[in-house]
């Protein structure tokens, strides 16, 4: 068999591996479960291996127990088209999860995502000190006030 992904996403969970997934599919689209494979005997309450794929990116869940957690040091980034995009992704994955600072969130899985649009790196390199300044101030991007930040207004 052919590799088609080298490097992909697998993630620890307890107990919760296939609610995650199909969390995951129902945001993002050209998603899919791919297989769910119980593991009779387990670590975890629901004991099972999912794969799926989310826009195109292959992931693994497991439910592993509860030996590890997820902290901000891994994330997920959330490339967006504008502030709908923004708004669509940010309310949907903050959803029983919690809000962050400067576009950043944990879902109410407790993985890790950023939530921001594409024209970040163009306004940051416009002027880096006041659109710094103005995503400090922000949980979710206001892709109009980093604008203005940029222009330097």
């Amino acid at each position: 068999m052919a590799i088609t992904e080298r490097i992909s996403p697998f993630l620890w969970f307890d107990g919760q591996a296939e609610a995650a997934a199909r969390f995951y599919v129902d945001i993002f689209p050209n998603s899919e479960i791919l297989e769910v494979a119980p593991l009779p005997g387990g670590p975890a309450e629901s004991n099972a291996m999912v794969m799926f794929r989310l826009d195109g990116q292959s992931f693994t869940a497991l439910d592993g127990g509860p030996e590890f957690q997820f902290t901000p040091a891994i994330s997920f980034v959330v490339q967006c088209e504008g502030q709908g995009e923004v708004d669509y992704y940010w309310d949907r994955l903050t959803a029983g999860g919690v809000a962050e600072q400067c576009g950043w969130l944990r879902d109410r899985f407790g993985v890790s995502w950023q939530v921001i649009p594409v024209d970040l790196g163009p306004l940051l390199a416009e002027n880096p000190a006041a659109v710094m300044a103005a995503i400090l101030e922000m949980e979710k991007i206001d892709l109009a006030a980093l604008e203005r930040a940029g222009r330097g207004g």
